[in-house]
């Protein structure tokens, strides 16, 4: 810290884009971390070398300045290293449970294989309302299991901290094969009115500490190295210019010593409209404690207006010093000091066999079996010799529409040659016998399922990719053509028992009609590229165990409705799940 200058202190403060990253304005700027966000590399089957050569890249560039500090190179990772091709994509975290902390180590091994150091990962938000377009990236409703679920933190940094280790120290286990996670986002961004993304969240200060802080003291706990900013405000101040709870509860309450981080373009948002005083913007969150801002592109404008602040006294060095320190502290204990450049000798771990059965194992411990015949007669676990099955629906065989939002592309994308998996209706094919044939139809008419002798029907729909404010939804209905194929296969003139599977990123209204029709139902939440996992359970090789992380309501007037409520009528309560 002595020896830097304010220009080398404010270019660790700031955080650019990998496409505006240059040789040049590493070098100038003195720019102490960098990002892969939407560029032609996440989309066009870039291996896990070619990485590695991006990276390099623009680490020489860093280590190229008076003092030689390397950049950190971030991305996405959060359900696995889904921007990356044939990477494994895990569930999302809705439907995680036991196995996090190996799917964080999972994840950190695929990563850091490709020269990414730090993930944006992982969201601890406890989402209260299934409206949120964000949902599926929340563990729960309940925060206590967000806290638990914490120990994804583990696997990404390292094993469990010692006990005799500093509180609040960003903690690295003594491994390449790890990277600096980021706790996200602070502080009430699933608690918002009605679950509109980046809107207020507003709760007596006892409701907020109880629900939404619980988490970031179990983050804390497991030596998280960063914490992210939410969009969101808390009764009615923005969390990037939330001092009280940015420097005051977070820093000094709860004794957190890695470095907070604006979300992109977070402190542009501060003002409305957005960017409309970026000065001011600037002087408030820095201000309120954020020790690094995503910029990504406009580089000039952040580094001249922060220098010009700390110049003419509107920020204080101290200020800065305190950024920095927080900012080297990080990457003086994850070791990149001491091996800034990345190998491709690891580029084998990407999507590997050994991460691909974690995924499965962790796509079956996910299902949740919401009904399961009618009395006293099962339907699952289905037999698989049988002379015809039919397979129908939207997200039978689509890869895309399995993984969700934030897979290879931010809004996810539709279809199966993106990158590598096994669709369900793939897994159906190669889990049944042999001899049983398997029709397949993604938009049946009434005829086709009555008319052909099924031994059993299996339909699978659900919820189009979709990311942040893209899936803000105030009904929660499946789409026309997803309910047109449960009615096609389900009706009354059917022959065969029919087994829905929903592939959605939260509960959706399910009429009671519908539901009545419906033999057996599975709530398969976001899957990921590991399709096997669902037949798993489907077929009778692992049993259903998986329990509901959030409510089911009978209706979206309920919302929002949560477990411990005065007034509580769910379709189906937190918990729930039946057993095979």
């Amino acid at each position: 810290m002595g020896r830097m200058t304010l220009a080398e202190k404010v270019g660790q403060m700031t955080q650019i884009d990998r496409v505006v990253a240059t040789h040049d304005v590493m070098k100038k700027y003195f720019i102490g971390k960098s990002i892969r966000r939407n560029d032609p590399m996440k989309v066009n089957n870039a291996s896990a070398a070619r990485w590695v050569t991006t990276v390099n890249k623009i680490q020489e560039a860093a280590l190229s300045t008076r003092l030689g500090i390397p950049m950190l190179f971030g991305v996405d990772a959060v359900h696995g290293h889904s921007y990356m091709y044939r990477s494994t994509i895990f569930p999302h975290n809705i439907g995680l449970g036991a196995t996090s902390k190996r799917i964080g180590a999972a994840t950190a091994a695929e990563c850091t294989a490709t020269g990414v150091r730090y993930v944006f990962s992982p969201t601890i938000a406890v989402c209260r309302d299934p409206r949120w377009g964000r949902c599926y990236e929340s563990f729960s409703e309940d925060p206590e299991l967000v806290k638990n679920m914490t120990a994804i933190i583990s696997g990404l940094q390292g094993q469990v901290v010692p006990s005799n280790s500093r509180k609040g120290v960003p903690f690295f286990a003594n491994d390449k094969t790890k990277v600096a996670a980021c706790a996200k986002h602070y502080v009430g961004d699933g608690g918002t009115n009605k679950g509109i993304n980046e809107n207020d969240t507003v709760l007596p200060w006892s409701e907020l500490v109880r629900i939404h802080m619980l988490p970031y003291v179990g983050a804390i706990e497991k030596g998280v190295a960063t914490v992210m900013v939410s969009y969101s405000s808390v009764n009615g101040t923005k969390m990037h210019a939330n001092r009280d709870l940015i420097t005051g509860y977070l820093k000094n309450k709860l004794k957190f010593r890695g470095f907070v981080i604006s979300d992109m373009m977070g402190i542009d948002k501060i003002t409305t409209p957005i960017g409309d005083n970026y000065t001011y913007s600037i002087e408030a969150g820095i201000g309120a404690g954020i020790d690094m801002v995503m910029v990504p592109y406009n580089t000039t404008s952040f580094v001249n207006g922060l220098t010009r602040l700390v110049n003419e006294g509107f920020i204080p060095m101290s200020r800065v010093d305190d950024a920095v320190s927080r900012i080297l502290r990080v990457k003086f204990a994850m070791g990149l000091f001491e091996a800034p450049l990345a190998d491709s000798t690891s580029r084998n771990k990407v999507g590997n066999n050994e991460h691909r059965r974690l995924a499965r194992e962790a796509v079956r411990k996910s299902l949740v079996l919401l009904k399961n015949g009618h009395d006293s007669s099962p339907v699952l676990p289905l037999p698989k010799k049988a002379p015809l099955i039919l397979v129908a629906g939207s997200h039978a065989n689509n890869l895309g529409f399995q993984c969700g939002g934030w897979s290879m592309r931010w809004q996810g994308f539709n279809g199966s040659n993106v990158t590598s998996g096994t669709t369900i209706l793939e897994a159906v094919r190669r889990t049944v016998d042999p001899t049983t044939q398997v029709v397949f139809s993604q938009q049946p008419d009434q005829e086709l399922a009555t008319l052909n002798n099924f031994s059993h029907a299996i339909v699978v729909v659900g919820e189009p990719p979709y990311a942040e404010s893209k899936g803000q939804s105030s009904n929660l209905t499946l789409p026309a053509d997803g309910l047109a194929a449960i009615e096609s296969v389900c009706g009354r003139k059917r022959r065969s028992k029919c087994v829905v599977v929903l592939v959605t990123g939260r509960p959706v209204a399910i009429e009671p009609e519908l539901l009545a029709r419906i033999d057996a139902l599975v709530a398969a939440w976001l899957p990921g590229t590991e399709g096997r996992g669902v037949t798993d359970v489907l077929f009778g090789d692992h049993g259903f165990t998986g329990k509901l992380p959030r409510t089911w309501f009978r209706s979206v007037d309920q919302l929002p409705m949560n477990v411990g409520d005065e007034v509580y009528d769910p379709l189906f309560p937190f918990g729930f799940g039946l057993a095979t």
